[in-house]
């Protein structure tokens, strides 16, 4: 999942950023209003971080131009203002949720982590599909109960997808998706990480769970009832 996260305070955006990887996120950054509001518009987002005291352009401006312009990936907002009426004009520009300053980066993570299931649709961090399961929490990947290791960038693949069951997804956004922006574009790593994907968690082909559709993408299947009755 690719991450806009913006901060001026140089310490705590590095500190959030780490963390963010070592939870196998892509992250982007922005040090001020105006360059996370362009980020924000130019390039897809499944979650946002953003503080509310920033140069150029405040945070509470940055989510009511993000939302006016229809972009809808949820925004967490950050402040380190005690005022109660800060934090209802944050979620009243758009944002979904807000982290007082300081905080506990578990905190943020679970909250994050919530957020983009709930705009994915899932109640639960544990997603299934038929034999395949994802902790989103523990970030461990199952089929049929038992725990298959994957590489980082194995491993927000697969997840990206299980977020989008049954939806088709181009190489390029699958692309945008799991690596930040300095990452190039054209890369034709993608088919190799579904090769992958399918030899580790599909060995004998038996669930044909990823297919491939010619001039448009891959399409995880939904498997949901493929145990059932």
């Amino acid at each position: 999942m690719r991450i806009l996260l913006v901060e001026d305070d140089e310490n705590l955006q590095q500190h959030v950023k780490n963390h963010l990887i070592m939870a196998k996120y892509s992250v982007d950054v922005a040090s001020d209003g105006e360059s996370g509001l362009f980020q924000g518009q130019e390039f897809p987002y499944d979650a946002a971080i953003i503080d509310l005291g920033l140069p150029k352009i405040d945070g509470v401006s940055v989510v009511k131009s993000l939302r006016e312009q229809g972009f809808t990936f949820p925004i967490l907002i950050l402040t380190a203002r005690g005022s109660w009426q800060d934090k209802v004009s944050g979620l009243d520009a758009g944002a979904d949720d807000y982290l007082t300053k300081p905080f506990h980066i578990e905190e943020l993570l679970a909250r994050l982590n919530a957020l983009i299931r709930r705009s994915t649709g899932q109640a639960s961090p544990i997603i299934e599909n038929g034999p395949f399961a994802i902790n989103t929490a523990s970030m461990q990947v199952s089929v049929n109960q038992e725990v298959i290791s994957l590489s980082s960038y194995e491993y927000k693949l697969f997840e990206y997808l299980m977020h989008h069951l049954g939806e088709v997804k181009s190489k390029a956004q699958l692309t945008e998706h799991i690596y930040d922006q300095d990452f190039d574009l054209d890369s034709n790593v993608i088919e190799v990480f579904i090769r992958r994907l399918r030899k580790k968690l599909d060995p004998d082909n038996q669930y044909q769970f990823i297919e491939t559709l010619r001039g448009q993408g891959y399409l995880l299947k939904n498997l949901i009832n493929l145990n059932s009755g």
